[in-house]
């Protein structure tokens, strides 16, 4: 990997990040497998570093009533907030874990959503639950959801809050000392679960038979619901129909990361977001994979990808939402396209 330029000057310095120069180095590559990817990133377009220094970002979220982008380095235990005004500064200390003894590899929140009031949702991994707190005003976190039928959790991990409030989030063991060992897990599965609008009652148990569900993202329309699972052995993306209530029919195996090349240790699928065209933007083997929509039922298409030189863990819309925020390893980027995907919390583009 290319070592960045002066001229961002992104370090970590008496446990802060420093705010970055408005003049942006680039980098990594944009991978253009077919002429469709063309009209999503024009050509010449480049991947921008807006911040680096971190341990490992996750769960980046834009929050759309002050134009900030709010990313969590897991093993810091620390939500940074970015801005192109500000930069970067420390959001929240002490996150996803209240503890006293040392506990997992990342034990801090991992990934967010914001729900149709401006609340930040929360995935609080050493803790195990769901967490709501406002963004304005005062107030801390409060748990939607730590338990389901009297077991804890085992690490939230992925959250998303869909049009009509409710929220879906996925539960792999990720955050547990020894994972799925770990002599503390409580829960017989890795699944996904759904939380009744404004989180108002018990979860519900959507998906079980899922090795590692990881990453969630919903169609603009609402109506299907991505999860990803980062199995090494079987790298996929399922795509579930919505139904009535919220329960989720039959799935398809929408996209299988199997063939692609593995650039990178620990490339399995995980964070993805789409756009109003019904594409997916997915981390995966080689970077930030784009998914072309191949027709009802059909599995998609690999049209391209961006390739950081890291491992992507997730990505978020931000700006007016054309505007993809990654979280890169080490790296906070962002690249601009000429699609939209829905801001978390905003109803409409």
């Amino acid at each position: 990997m290319r070592f960045l330029s002066a001229c961002i000057v992104s370090s970590l310095l008496a446990g802060s990040v420093i705010a970055q120069s408005p003049q942006y180095t680039t980098i990594g590559t944009v991978i253009r497998m077919d002429p469709q990817l063309d009209k999503l990133i024009a050509p010449g377009t480049t991947i921008e570093v807006v911040g680096s220094g971190f341990g490992h970002l996750e769960g980046p979220v834009w929050a759309r009533d002050s134009s900030y982008l709010l990313v969590n380095d897991t093993k810091a235990q620390t939500t940074y907030s970015w801005s192109p005004t500000t930069g970067t500064a420390k959001f929240l200390e002490h996150t996803g874990y209240t503890g006293r003894l040392p506990y997992s590899e990342e034990p801090g929140t991992n990934g967010m959503s914001v729900d149709l009031q401006g609340r930040l949702i929360v995935c609080d991994h050493g803790d195990r639950r769901i967490a709501r707190m406002p963004l304005v005003g005062h107030g801390g976190k409060e748990t939607l959801s730590d338990t389901y039928q009297g077991k804890r959790y085992n690490s939230p991990n992925d959250v998303i809050v869909h049009p009509d409030g409710s929220i879906y989030f996925s539960d792999p063991s990720y955050g547990l000392p020894k994972k799925d060992r770990d002599p503390a897990r409580e829960q017989p599965v890795n699944g996904v679960y759904r939380l009744p609008v404004d989180g108002s009652g018990p979860a519900t148990l959507l998906i079980r038979d899922m090795t590692h569900p990881n990453g969630l993202a919903l169609s603009m329309d609402g109506k299907t619901l991505f999860v990803s699972q980062s199995d090494s052995t079987k790298p996929i993306i399922m795509a579930y129909p919505i139904l009535a209530g919220g329960k989720l029919g039959k799935g398809l195996v929408y996209f299988d990361m199997s063939k692609l090349p593995r650039l990178r240790y620990k490339e399995v699928p995980d964070g993805l977001k789409a756009d109003k065209a019904g594409n997916l933007w997915a981390s995966g083997p080689g970077g930030l994979l784009i998914i072309a929509p191949a027709g009802a039922g059909k599995p998609g298409k690999l049209i391209g990808r961006l390739d950081t030189g890291e491992v992507i863990a997730n990505c978020a819309w931000g700006d007016d939402g054309s505007t993809l925020y990654i979280a890169s390893g080490t790296y906070l980027c962002r690249i601009k396209t000429t699609t939209k995907g829905r801001i978390q919390g905003k109803l409409s583009l």
